[in-house]
């Protein structure tokens, strides 16, 4: 319902029915609902014209969305309502953030998705700092997009030629089960820790490409055991579940980097799965390493969270749960 005290005003868009048929399809109209139900404007089609009507302030965020969306759209890109979903989210936090900008940061990987765009200002932050630094440290809760951006980056630079292999690791992290006392050998005991590796690189490209580079070594998913007495050269290298490390791991991981390369280092430090007693790498690393030069720390929260949007509930739900129970008891 509008506001009887502010001004109604409708502002109107003429649409190049001949460019821009795709503006106008069917399969973009959950997105102009989402914008009237977030910004509480009515949005309609008139020929070749599209009209928006509600409060001037809102009419004006309306009509900027929109043209950063036909921007977008003559260059390609089908936008997706979680897209918009993204963009409003922000926006009502004070981000101000630019879907065309968020767009201009894209990543080109090879692949049936042809293009990965960043969904937050975080995530945008996230990947410029990538391209701009030879160590970056992606912090937050699931769902946010580290391990899946960083990858992103990884398959780009190796289709750019900037590196000659991709790395991807992750500590095999014993929970209730021993590994010695899993079935098959070594690779079948820790498949299924890199398994969510392997799903966010079959995303990138082809099963088929991933696995005949996977078979010549150019991309090698393994776990972290794995890279101790290593020095990697030519390499964009990721380290994934960094919680999960010791700091001794850690260390050890850190001091890998060789010449010409460059490690994303992921995790959340909520979901710490060590023993008792045992400090988290990335918990220590993120101390030790704060005023290193060319590394840098990004923290996502749970305003950057891609999935589902009950994944944001369910994550604000454990988070007031997690603090009632540090509250001092009577």
């Amino acid at each position: 319902m509008q506001n009887p005290l502010r001004r109604v005003v409708t502002a109107q868009i003429e649409i190049d029915i001949d460019r821009e048929l795709e503006l106008v399809s069917e399969a973009l109209q959950p997105s102009f609902r989402l914008i009237e139900e977030r910004l509480g404007v009515v949005i309609s089609f008139r020929g070749d014209r599209l009209f928006i009507q509600g409060d001037e302030a809102s009419v004006g965020k309306a009509e900027k969305i929109i043209e950063e969306l036909r921007a977008i759209n003559r260059q390609g890109y089908v936008i997706k309502p979680e897209d918009i979903r993204q963009a409003l989210d922000a926006q009502t936090a004070g981000e101000g953030v630019s879907v065309r900008g968020l767009f201009q940061s894209n990543i080109e990987v090879s692949s049936k998705k042809r293009l990965v765009i960043p969904k937050t200002e975080t995530q945008r932050e996230y990947i410029d700092s990538i391209r701009t630094h030879d160590m970056v440290i992606g912090i937050g809760p699931a769902g946010t997009g580290k391990t899946y951006l960083a990858m992103a980056m990884a398959v780009n630079a190796l289709v750019r030629k900037e590196v000659s292999r991709i790395v991807l690791a992750r500590p095999a992290v014993e929970a209730g089960e021993k590994l010695g006392f899993l079935p098959g050998d070594i690779y079948e005991k820790v498949n299924p820790y890199l398994r969510p590796l392997y799903d966010a690189l079959f995303d990138m490209m082809e099963a088929e490409k991933s696995l005949r580079l996977i078979e010549k070594g150019i991309i090698e998913v393994a776990p972290l055991a794995f890279m101790r007495g290593r020095t990697l050269n030519d390499s964009f290298i990721i380290l994934d579940e960094a919680q999960n490390t010791t700091s001794e791991q850690m260390k050890m991981y850190l001091t890998r980097l060789g010449f010409n390369s460059r490690t994303v280092i992921t995790g959340d430090i909520t979901q710490i799965d060590l023993p008792p007693g045992k400090v988290s790498g990335l918990i220590e690393a993120e101390k030790v390493l704060r005023d290193v030069e060319n590394v840098k720390m990004i923290y996502f929260s749970e305003k950057d969270v891609v999935r589902h949007k009950l994944v944001q509930e369910i994550l604000r739900a454990y988070e007031r749960y997690e603090k009632r129970r540090e509250e001092p008891k009577d």
